[in-house]
């Protein structure tokens, strides 16, 4: 059996499925890494509860998305086999053991070290069966002035049918004896915690023997559930949660108004199919069999879990708790020394091109240029890509204003940016009402490059003329997560590649072929094409005897195309490092096939998200920063976006603060064997070197 790989026409390719690693187990691999990092005595306390959290919320994504993408092709009784030669039954069945399994070490964890620990720094969470007599006085008035007026139980019977629940909210199955006011005796009921409920209360420090004190609401209405059902009784209650098929189906071909289509998916995200069902562990086996029947799953898709059913929710306990030794400690961005000399971006920018890397340097210029341009008199036009920007963003507000004040505005808007759709239809809605050009893009393809473009009239040798500034990066137009995620930002007035912008722009706009790009590497047209020819010059270098040298960072690896370059360019000798964060469907270290390739992933307290891709060729040492991983999706069905570093300092900036420092990490590095498997690297001679520290103390003010 071979697995196959989609080119841009069509064509397929037959590559071995020996010589791949299945995505989904990749990604469950990548969620163990994260989770490592809460098992980590080193780490600060409050935080190892955050990257508990983290799991949490990225196997909820990987349930919606991944999972349920399993479970249609089975639904559908499909036949394809994935890129390592499994059926979609077999990957749902090792990718199901497997999810289990890390769920389970989850809450073991949670459970066994940290929350002993927590209590022993006085940060509690008071069972029902430890609350003192004041305490439960106080959570029993909350319950009746906060909870129970919002709460509405259904019980179960011909007239009221079992409710539908939405994805992921929190929810309770109560089992009932005896007979209501009119004489039913369903035995059963559903109690839904509406979103509006937190789910952790604080109690007020003089009611604790700690200092902080927190109670779950799972755990107030377990308590005075019964109030609910006045002269019933409850044999039982039990929480329990839904996670759905959260993936939007679009199609694209048939749709006339792509705007107004999405919006009306939105609603049916929340009833999508469900993929799996989390009760608390005491559930009774006849109620954990009611529930799966409700919901169309089997045993495999139930997960039994010793505590709250939902841990994302605990990610607002450390900004609850004033204890700064137990996070993280804070540090300030640093800014360029080229814009420490005037408050001008402009001239700033004409002065050379400018290397921003967050969040070790601010995200502020980017803010600042976009302001200064909304009202700037010379600014005559702006351009700008729109992914991921968050529901309160300053740059957006800038757009608002520059449309305001009579600039020409073009705004192209993803709307398909997976969970961000309602933010950028609403942004796009605010745009539009003053003024700028709003722009979904090409049918059929994300949008995901990230580029700013500001046109201003100066005056030059010969006149007037009009300049183009540009922002090119690697991660989102998003100030809160600029603070999270690692990425490279460029800024220039370089003619060439402004001229590459705004060709790019034209086509995303208007309509007409694909031009020749001077600099800009762009799919799905000649991204992946330039990739491969400059992994294969590598390659043609190395068997000449001469000094061949690839490394590249990047989210993940998954194009079969592209790794059986890699491999190619190995078994030619070339020396090749990857550092790919999540998953990596490449075999590393196997003789005769990848052993001149290493693999590594760096999981730290910052997400690292910046795309990196370095070719020797021939000492030239060309340099390309991206929006792109290297995937189907990012080659064939996205617009996409790699450009190089032309300033000589700043690619040596690129090299040793985006690959080199991270080669040499052996404190949050993981290396990876050739069966997927991953080892923390410790080096216990060297000298203890963590990337990401050194770049907060590097890059600081």
């Amino acid at each position: 059996m071979t697995a196959r790989s989609a080119s841009p026409h069509g064509a397929q390719r037959r590559f071995p499925p020996e010589h791949f690693l299945n995505r989904e187990l990749g990604l469950l691999a990548f969620n163990r890494r994260v989770l490592s990092q809460a098992r980590n005595p080193q780490a600060p306390l409050l935080e190892r509860l955050r990257f508990l959290c983290i799991v949490s919320s990225n196997l909820d994504e990987f349930f919606e998305i991944r999972m349920a993408g399993l479970k249609e092709q089975i639904k559908l009784r499909s036949t394809t086999l994935s890129t390592d030669g499994k059926t979609p039954q077999e990957a749902f069945q090792e990718v199901s053991a497997a999810a289990h399994a890390l769920v389970a070490e989850q809450y073991a964890l949670f459970n066994d070290e940290v929350l002993p620990q927590l209590a022993g720094e006085g940060i509690r969470f008071l069972r029902r069966v430890d609350w003192t007599d004041a305490q439960r006085a106080w959570i029993r008035e909350y319950f009746f002035r906060e909870v129970m007026p919002v709460l509405t139980p259904i019980g179960l019977d011909p007239s009221h049918p079992f409710p539908r629940v939405l994805n992921k909210s929190l929810n309770f199955a109560v089992e009932l004896e005896g007979k209501d006011a009119f004489g039913r005796s369903s035995g059963a009921a559903i109690v839904q915690a509406p979103r509006v409920l937190p789910r952790v209360i604080q109690l007020p420090s003089q009611l604790c023997d700690c200092a902080h004190g927190f109670v779950f609401l799972s755990s107030i209405l377990h308590g005075f559930v019964g109030e609910l059902f006045a002269g019933m009784e409850v044999r039982g209650c039990y929480q329990f949660r839904v996670t759905r098929n959260s993936d939007l189906f679009v199609d694209e071909e048939e749709v006339k108004n792509l705007r107004a289509k999405i919006q009306g998916e939105l609603p049916q995200r929340h009833f999508g199919d469900a993929v799996r069902l989390e009760v608390a562990d005491n559930c009774s086996p006849a109620m954990t069999e009611f529930l799966l029947a409700q919901f169309g799953l089997g045993e495999a898709d139930l997960y039994r879990v010793p505590g709250p059913v939902n841990l994302v929710r605990l990610m607002q306990v450390p900004d609850k708790v004033g204890r700064d030794d137990l996070k993280f400690p804070a540090f300030q961005p640093g800014t360029p020394a080229a814009l420490q000399k005037s408050r001008n971006l402009f001239a700033s920018i004409r002065a050379g091109d400018i290397l921003l890397h967050h969040p070790y340097q601010s995200f502020n210029p980017v803010i600042e240029l976009l302001d200064q341009a909304a009202t700037d008199p010379q600014v005559v036009a702006i351009k700008m890509t729109v992914y991921r920007t968050g529901t309160d963003s300053v740059l957006m507000q800038s757009l608002l204003r520059a449309a305001q004040n009579g600039k020409e505005v073009t705004v192209i808007v993803e709307l398909m940016a997976r969970f961000d759709e309602e933010a950028n239809i609403g942004w796009a809605t605010k745009l539009e009402e003053v003024g700028a050009h709003v722009v979904y893009g090409v049918v059929g393809y994300k949008t995901h490059a990230k580029m700013l473009m500001v046109v201003r009239r100066e005056d030059g040798r010969e006149g007037s003329v009009l300049r183009r500034y540009v922002h090119l990066g690697t991660g989102n137009y998003h100030p809160r997560t600029a603070r999270l995620y690692t990425d490279f930002g460029l800024l220039t007035c370089n003619e060439e590649i402004g001229s590459d912008v705004n060709e790019v722009f034209k086509q995303l706009t208007g309509l007409g072929r694909a031009q020749k790009l001077h600099h800009l590497w762009q799919a799905p047209f000649s991204l992946q094409s330039n990739i491969i020819a400059a992994i294969r010059a590598e390659t043609e270098a190395a068997r000449a005897g001469q000094r061949a040298r690839i490394i590249a960072k990047m989210n993940s690896l998954l194009e079969p195309e592209t790794i059986a370059a890699l491999y190619e360019a190995s078994q030619a000798g070339v020396r090749i490092d990857l550092i790919v964060r999540g998953v990596c469907a490449l075999r590393p270290g196997i003789k005769g096939l990848s052993e001149n390739i290493r693999v590594r992933s760096i999981i730290g307290r910052l997400l690292e998200h910046h795309r990196i891709f370095y070719f020797h060729a021939g000492g030239e040492e060309k340099v390309y920063l991206s929006s792109a991983d290297w995937m189907e999706r990012n080659f064939f069905r996205r617009i996409e976006l790699a450009f190089p570093v032309l300033d000589r300092k700043l690619k040596r900036r690129v090299i040793a603060e985006g690959l080199q420092m991270y080669l040499a990490d052996n404190r949050q590095s993981w290396e990876m064997d050739g069966n997927g498997g991953y080892q923390l690297r410790r080096g216990t001679r060297a000298k203890p070197r963590c990337a990401q520290c050194e770049l907060i103390e590097l890059l600081k003010p």
